[in-house]
């Protein structure tokens, strides 16, 4: 049975221990790094015919180690580990005892086959075999296999080291447990796996590569209508700029600048003939791109200024375009909603995937662009389903049934699974679709891949609010209406933490009936580093739920100390430890058969405490902490001991968040954080 988070299932065989990549030129050395440092036990080959490009993509992944050492991103004996059993080779022979094979030579479909005809010679029948193609479907790729069911594409995005997303294609002839496996194997390993159907350019380059050929399109529009002299358009100058500063409303950087980055321009032309030959003329690519090698263009962050009727029309065109092709890939059911939305913003760097631009726009807005992009570009795909159809889906939770336990997964990869508004209300939306079910014994909440349950919650429109102690204060209390709910449910809901579990992520978990955990995860609240205090419950609530660890929980709000799983099992804070993905969500399901119909209230009278013993105001890292901030939380803790609910006592928190967002401490801190550096509270004595 197929699962929605892909780390339910079992997988059908094990991890691989030798892997070999055959093309060691752009992004094969890439691909071979990213399962280095995830799997850094396996066996790594490169392959190529040139042994100067093998030497390179050794020297290459050397190089990757090294700067993740100087970075801090490795230790010295991981960086050692991942360069250790690394080779290349230019006979196929070597790839024998192979137990996958990545293909990631030039997109030459007469290569790539001669390319699997040698591997297939020499691997066993069971090996996995797959392609990195960006646009050339399986079916014809492997049209000559004698095993095709174990074969499949597997599209990595550049860099292939860092870019989460990989697509991962279902064709007609490929066994679905070998699908099954490698979304399980991506995911395990860092990636965001979206399963999309065996069509030309697949989901993502549909998107990309049309994005890009419209924004050559409007080059050659602006050539035509005499808005730029024939060298400045060749050349890319002004009008390249021009739409590169449009299109950085909605991608961190545009079109030509990401050209100039990959050497894309003949790929656009590739792929996009391709779709020409498949689906029509309209998809034609624009002929400027077999006469321009470099665009002048202005790098992310920059931007020229534009002519508000001329951003108009490009950005109607822009937007019209990637419309148009979202919603040809759902109707032609190429890929999903929710990986499409995702998809677009990890893979390619959109802002906001279409889907959400679209409803942001709205349906009448929406239809104005795409009527005008049928207009000028007749022929390209239009809705064949009310525009509202397209927004029926689940955006960021993945919901599994597991021996009738709904299994939530929180799905934001790209931000450690973070919390926001949307992410909270589907949490809450799915709790209240299932609730009432009697079929459904409870429901288990766990994180998306293998490195954290939730790090926290987006800081979102705090910013806004500092110095506004009201503002503040009740959006601690809109931030909690997932936690309240939780408060006041009949059917139990356990916690899976399998990774680290951070600020408000913690704060859900301890709203949870129970907390399973990887005995590797860890759980920490760190905001007293960021000159604010925890405004949801998680300086009430751990006291009164177990309250034999009031002194853990003194010193992790005032010193943000980490509290590792095992420790938290020995002071009953967890109920369970696991060894595996596997083996934590069983471990969820049970504690949530032994909570069914019993599950534990926080309690609600006032509580005795620990005393809160003066300390210095440091950090367990050694960063100073504000003095002011520290005795707002001891205060805050003290006074939600004493209040004789639990309203109240949540009451006490909020207003605290509150208060410590007037403070100094606070604008510091949430400015430290954009910055992306260490605050200095000293400044704010």
């Amino acid at each position: 049975m197929t699962t929605a988070n892909p780390l339910l299932q079992t997988p059908a065989r094990p991890l691989p221990k030798h892997v070999a990549i055959i093309g060691a030129g752009t992004i094969g050395p890439d691909i071979g790094y990213y399962l280095k440092s995830a799997l850094p036990q396996i066996r790594l080959t490169l392959v190529d015919v040139n042994q100067t490009a093998i030497d390179k993509a050794l020297l290459r992944c050397q190089d990757y180690a090294k700067k993740a050492v100087a970075k801090s991103k490795m230790s010295e004996a991981q960086a050692s580990a991942v360069v250790a059993n690394i080779g290349g080779t230019t006979d196929y022979a070597q790839l024998a005892d192979c137990d996958w094979v990545i293909e990631a030579a030039t997109e030459n479909m007469a290569l790539k086959r001669r390319i699997f005809a040698q591997v297939e010679g020499v691997v066993r029948p069971d090996a996995l075999i797959t392609s990195n193609t960006s646009s050339l479907p399986a079916a014809r790729i492997f049209a000559e296999l004698k095993h095709p069911g174990r074969a499949t594409v597997t599209h990595f995005f550049a860099p292939a080291w860092r870019n989460p997303a990989v697509e991962v294609i279902a064709w007609e002839k490929t066994d679905p447990a070998v699908v099954a496996y490698l979304r399980w194997l991506f995911c395990l390993t860092g990636k965001v796996p979206l399963v999309t159907a065996d069509a030309v350019c697949f989901m993502l380059d549909r998107i990309f590569d049309n994005w890009c050929n419209e924004a050559a399109l409007l080059l050659e529009r602006a050539l035509r209508a005499g808005l730029a002299p024939p060298e400045e358009v060749l050349l890319g100058c002004a009008t390249a700029a021009e739409i590169d500063s449009v299109a950085a409303e909605f991608v961190h950087a545009g079109p030509f600048f990401v050209l100039n980055l990959a050497r894309g321009n003949p790929i656009i032309t590739e792929t996009n003939t391709l779709q020409a030959e498949e689906e029509g003329a309209h998809y034609t690519p624009a002929p400027i791109f077999r006469s321009v090698d470099t665009w002048l263009t202005v790098p992310p962050g920059k931007k020229v200024d534009v002519a508000p009727e001329t951003a108009a029309a490009i950005r109607d065109r822009l937007l019209g375009i990637l419309f148009s092709q979202s919603v040809d890939i759902l109707d032609r059911s190429i890929g999903e909603p929710a990986d499409l939305d995702l998809g677009c913003r990890t893979a390619l760097g959109f802002r906001k995937g279409p889907l959400e631009l679209m409803r942001e726009l709205g349906d009448a807005e929406t239809r104005r662009i795409l009527d005008r992009l049928k207009a000028e570009r007749p022929g390209m795909p239009m809705p064949k389903q009310p525009l509202a159809a397209y927004q029926d889906f689940w955006r960021h939770v993945l919901v599994d049934d597991v021996e009738g336990v709904k299994v939530i997964t929180l799905r934001r990869p790209e931000a450690m699974n973070a919390l926001h508004d949307e992410l909270t209300d589907e949490v809450l939306a799915v709790i209240r679709k299932f609730e009432a079910d009697p079929a459904v014994k409870g429901f288990v909440l766990a994180g998306y891949g293998a490195r954290a349950f939730c790090a926290g919650a987006d800081i979102g429109r705090f910013p806004s609010m500092l110095g506004d102690a009201a503002a503040a204060t009740q959006y601690a209390r809109d931030c909690s209406r997932l936690l309240v709910h939780l408060d006041a449910m009949k059917k139990p809901v356990v916690a899976a933490l399998n990774g680290m579990a951070l600020g408000g992520g913690l704060e859900l978990a301890m709203r949870c009936h129970g907390i399973v955990a990887l005995k590797e995860a860890w759980m920490q609240l760190p905001e007293i580093t960021l000159g604010i205090v925890p405004g949801i419950g998680a300086m009430v609530v751990p006291y009164r739920r177990w309250p034999q660890a009031a002194a853990t929980f003194h010193g992790m709000l005032r010193r943000a100390e980490k509290l590792k799983a095992v420790e938290a099992h020995k002071l009953g804070v967890v109920d369970a430890l696991a060894d595996d993905l596997p083996g934590l969500i069983a471990a969820a399901v049970a504690r949530v058969r032994a909570l069914a119909g019993r599950p534990s209230p926080i309690a609600a009278g006032a509580i005795a405490m620990a005393p809160l013993e003066s300390i210095a105001p440091a950090a367990a890292s050694g960063q100073p902490l504000s003095k002011e901030i520290m005795g707002i939380l001891e205060g805050a803790v003290r006074d939600a001991g004493d209040a004789k609910t639990l309203g109240e006592a949540l009451e006490i928190g909020y207003r605290a968040f509150g208060a410590s967002a007037c403070t100094a401490a606070a604008r510091e801190g949430i400015t430290a954080f954009q910055e992306g550096r260490k605050p200095d509270f000293r400044k704010t004595a």
